[in-house]
């Protein structure tokens, strides 16, 4: 018989969408139970395929924070799976860190929690001994290796080594028990089930290693299809992996073209029309939230981004017409003449498009303001900007564009002052 498992990690249960909920509370409302529905698509998954287990590395709670409600959910998600005879390994990462998470509730039969100290999980599945090895994080930071700790691999045994971790490093994300893929290699596991990186990733040397993503996207950084990896062990010792999507909920960017348009009702045919496509299109997700992008050489571009307001307003108008589809914000990325353009100076001109974007001296200011900001903020607000300095210098290279793009507009119809 094969021994089948399921491989999650980073679903960030009750994580707070606090600049989601300042822009649109609904949105906000259903992106908020998202993570829960996808848990429960989990479990789901975890049921139809028959699996010997599910293994969670990390991350399964966003903080300290969580709603009287979740505990109790999440246990009745785990007696499902008990009651099938699925077992379910479960890691702590930064987040959930021991130190930080205080509510959770006893955890029913054959689910394993695993402690601080290196721990080892064995088992019989259908002719196949399982190992699987795993410690979890003891506090929020920890900035060593934890591989050390991991000990070798049990022979005659399919080992499994659990870690939440950074790996080389990842831009988007702090470097927290870091490793090397070929350090992971190098240990004699047979599959390393790993969790943080939200941008899913594998690896097939003598071990394979498998980052499997985010299952559930939070905002427009974590766009597209989000999954877990199913693995089937078969009866010869080949292992086999699939991407299963599970998310109840998609960010996705959405490309508008708008070259040549010349009439304004075109502008909100092409906008609406790409909308509704997108919004009937076949997806696994119930729900879609879109970020249109607009794009093109359009003598309207100065109309478009003064009046983005009102184009926000006909995709919102639009999206409601269509089942589970949402908006997010409008991106203005158009381009081109028109009469207001022509009627300033040259160089203001080059100075609003090439230069402000590019001043690294504005740059460097804005950075400095929007770290003050940040200190003046509650401390649940704080990752409005972004949770480290890469995100936050991402954050306002973005917020400059979009500002920039906005200027010629507005001084063209004399609402600069």
């Amino acid at each position: 018989m094969a021994f089948r498992f399921v491989h999650t990690a980073d679903l960030h249960l009750d994580s707070p969408l606090v600049s989601l909920a300042l822009r649109d509370p609904d949105l906000a409302a259903e992106v908020g139970v998202a993570s829960r529905t996808t848990l429960t698509r989990i479990v789901d998954l975890c049921l139809a395929e028959r699996v010997d287990a599910l293994l969670i590395a990390g991350d399964l709670w966003d903080g300290s924070q969580t709603s009287a409600k979740t505990p109790r959910f999440l246990k009745q998600e785990l007696i499902r799976l008990s009651e099938a005879s699925i077992r379910c390994f479960i890691l702590r990462g930064n987040h959930d860190a021991a130190s930080k998470v205080s509510k959770e509730l006893e955890p029913p039969p054959l689910c394993h929690v695993f402690g601080t100290k290196p721990g080892t999980e064995r088992f019989e599945v259908g002719g196949h001994s399982i190992a699987v090895h795993g410690v979890s994080f003891a506090e929020g930071a920890v900035l060593e290796s934890l591989l050390p700790q991991y000990p070798a691999p049990l022979p005659g045994a399919f080992n499994i080594g659990m870690m939440h971790t950074s790996l080389n490093g990842s831009a988007a994300h702090d470097v927290y028990a870091p490793c090397s893929v070929g350090d992971l290699d190098a240990h004699g596991y047979d599959y390393w089930a790993l969790g943080h990186i939200h941008k899913r990733a594998d690896y097939k040397g003598r071990s394979v290693v498998v980052m499997p993503g985010i299952p559930q996207g939070r905002d427009i950084g974590e766009a597209g299809t989000a999954s877990v990896t199913l693995g089937t062990l078969d009866d010869a010792g080949h292992l086999t992996l699939h991407e299963r999507p599970v998310a109840a909920l998609r960010f996705d960017r959405l490309t508008v073209e708008l070259t040549g348009v010349e009439d304004w009702g075109q502008v909100v045919a092409a906008l609406t029309g790409s909308l509704r496509a997108a919004g009937f299109a076949a997806r696994p997700e119930e729900h879609l939230v879109l970020r249109p992008h607009l794009t093109g050489n359009t003598s309207l571009a100065f109309r478009i981004a003064r009046d983005l307001d009102q184009l926000r307003q006909e995709a919102v108008a639009c999206a409601e017409g269509v089942n589970g589809l949402w908006i997010d914000k409008l991106e203005n990325r158009t381009s081109g003449g028109g009469t207001g353009e022509t009627r300033l100076p040259a160089d203001l001109v080059a100075m609003v498009t090439s230069d402000l974007p590019n001043d690294p001296a504005l740059m460097a200011a804005l950075g400095d303001l929007a770290r003050d900001l940040v200190q003046d903020l509650p401390p649940d607000l704080r990752d409005l900007l972004g949770d480290d300095e890469d995100a936050l210098r991402r954050h306002c290279a973005s917020l400059l564009a979009e500002g920039t793009a906005q200027l010629l507009p507005r001084l063209t119809m004399g609402e600069g002052s």
